[in-house]
């Protein structure tokens, strides 16, 4: 009965007019962004050379529904390494134009490349011989026909059932961003490690920190050589206050790891006058310093630890206690 019930109300939800709508919304947006990757060609890819032989910033404006759409283009260039920003193009006519440079390039978007507002800025790239690409549904509009590379978007249906509202054509105004974004970044040669330097806060800089940025370094590591009496090897342990002390060879490399529990397994009345070689664990799990903190985290819940060393040819270059990828975060 309970199956059954499910069924229907399943059912009754599949067939009401608002999930209806909201498939023929998503069905109409994803067949203008099919046709919009069929109709790229030799002005995508001379918009692609333009932007990326900037070597100022890349400057992004439009007015309306298309300001919102070019501020998101912005942030995702910015983000994956090409220096942009959004410049309204009210206030461009009002002393904002001092913002763009003869080294930058602007990228204007206009669903019927004749807003009022993108006028004077057009004329600005074209007396400063800035590059201007375009991003329009109008060929034969004054954007289109001002720019240097004219994006123009496929005719296809607005979602909005009046034909009204900006829906399918700015989903695909918002993809083609997404499209030249990637394709510099491609360019480029953007890595993740390049990405964490722009992300650093937020779920997503967490999930790209690495052991180099929450090691401890230099003085705070706590090392031994393996001939030296345990009393030493508690004493540094206890300054450092991570549970336990690398044990270095005559060659400085980390032959092994003296941790509380090796103390404890070792209790005895002659633990103190033993050798810290007698005691170690040898061959301790360690990890690299370019490996992601996610990973490091991963070994020491696996293996029940709480720290490990970082090595450099064999040398200990940091330690990573798990306290450290817990105050960063990562999980």
């Amino acid at each position: 009965m309970q199956h059954t019930a499910k069924t229907t109300e399943a059912s009754s939800t599949a067939a009401s007019p608002d999930i209806a709508s909201a498939r023929r919304v998503l069905g109409l947006e994803a067949e203008g962004l099919t046709a919009l990757a069929q109709s790229l060609g030799e002005t995508f890819q001379k918009a692609v050379d333009v932007l990326d032989a900037t070597e100022g910033r890349i400057i992004v404006s439009g007015m309306g529904k298309s300001g919102h759409v070019g501020r998101k283009i912005a942030a995702t260039l910015a983000s994956t390494g090409r220096p942009a920003q959004f410049v309204h193009p009210g206030e461009a006519s009002h002393g904002d134009m001092g913002m763009i440079t003869r080294a930058d390039a602007v990228i204007a978007l206009s669903n019927s490349g004749e807003t009022p507002e993108l006028a004077d800025l057009i004329g600005y790239t074209r007396r400063f011989d800035i590059p201007l690409v375009a991003m329009t549904s109008r060929e034969t509009s004054t954007l289109a026909t001002q720019a240097d590379a004219a994006l123009v978007l496929p005719r296809v249906n607005e979602a909005c059932p009046l034909g009204l509202a900006p829906t399918t054509s700015t989903t695909m105004m918002l993809a083609l961003g997404d499209a030249l974004s990637v394709c510099l970044l491609e360019r480029k040669g953007f890595t993740a490690a390049d990405f964490q330097i722009f992300h650093p806060g937020g779920q997503l800089g967490r999930r790209l920190l690495t052991v180099r940025d929450l090691m401890h370094t230099g003085a705070r590591l706590p090392l031994i050589a393996p001939d030296a009496p345990m009393s030493e090897a508690i004493v540094e342990m206890s300054a450092k206050s991570f549970g336990c002390v690398g044990v270095l060879d005559g060659d400085g490399r980390l032959a092994g790891i003296v941790t509380d529990g090796d103390l404890r397994r070792h209790m005895s009345d002659a633990l103190l006058a033993q050798r810290v070689g007698d005691v170690m664990t040898p061959g301790p799990k360690t990890i690299r310093s370019s490996a992601l903190a996610a990973e490091a985290l991963r070994i020491l819940n696996t293996m029940a630890v709480t720290s490990l060393f970082v090595l450099e040819d064999d040398k200990p270059v940091g330690l990573i206690h798990i306290h450290d990828c817990l105050r960063a975060g990562v999980a």
